[in-house]
């Protein structure tokens, strides 16, 4: 399945060629484009979106789109308000080649589990946060999140038939541990997927969150509705009430002086 960043290979290949400085590499030219919505300059205006909501501080976090058979890839040990589109990787998505890479970063560690998301869920973007939110709720849980009857949960996808969730419906997130390196998370990342192949998130103990999208800008949306009702969930934990209990029964969980 291919990005809907650009709106086509062929458009993406006319703005490489019309805007781009004609002393650039080859290899550079895959990430320079006057496109707004060139994947390259997209994973940079949602790296700065993301730092400002705290989602990917101190290098953290990164931001991976496909597109045909490019994925272009934020790097390692950037400061992702910074990054700018001669930062990123691109490589070969049948073989995993690099077709281009930056002079001054390393390969991001998330490579292997984005492109676990593209193959194993049929995912054109990946979106790897290290939300608080997130972390939290792994502190809470342990092998799944759990919340239901909350009108945030239809912008989530069904996944096993065509449509989104509804109000009524339950969302549930996977949780797997974390590890000491991130690339040893490729193995479980596969595992869980195999287990809840409907998922579109996998929070990762102590550490965040991955999730991933049909397009970069589904997995926006997801990856923000995710957050809200993490943050919710974590909310109503704190008033004592089960974030996927029954609507109505809220009343016998809140303490009755602070009720009504």
């Amino acid at each position: 399945m291919a990005c809907n960043c650009t709106g086509g290979a062929e458009k993406q290949q006319q703005a490489l060629s019309t805007s781009s400085p004609s002393s650039a590499s080859p290899e550079d030219l895959l990430v320079l484009s006057s496109d707004p919505l060139h994947p390259a300059n997209v994973i940079c205006e949602l790296c700065q979106l993301f730092y400002d909501n705290e989602w990917v501080t101190g290098t953290g976090g990164g931001i991976s789109i496909k597109d045909g058979t490019n994925v272009y890839i934020a790097p390692s040990g950037v400061q992702k308000e910074r990054m700018k589109p001669t930062d990123l990787f691109v490589l070969n998505y049948d073989d995993s080649v690099v077709l281009r890479r930056p002079l001054n970063f390393k390969p991001s560690a998330c490579t292997p589990l984005f492109f676990t998301a593209y193959k194993l869920q049929n995912a054109s973007a990946c979106i790897h946060t290290h939300s608080q939110n997130a972390v939290m709720i792994s502190l809470l849980y342990s092998n799944e999140f759990k919340i239901a009857n909350i009108e945030q949960i239809k912008a989530i996808p069904k996944g096993y038939e065509p449509g989104y969730l509804s109000y009524f419906d339950t969302l549930t997130i996977p949780i797997i541990e974390n590890t000491a390196h991130e690339e040893e998370l490729e193995v479980p990342m596969h595992e869980i997927i195999k287990k809840y192949p409907h998922t579109r998130a996998l929070i990762v103990r102590r550490h965040g969150i991955y999730v991933w999208g049909e397009n970069i800008w589904k997995a926006k949306i997801y990856n923000e509705a995710i957050d809200y009702l993490l943050g919710l969930a974590l909310k109503m934990k704190q008033f004592g009430i089960k974030p996927d209990s029954p609507i109505g029964s809220e009343k016998g969980q809140v303490d009755p002086k602070i009720y009504d």
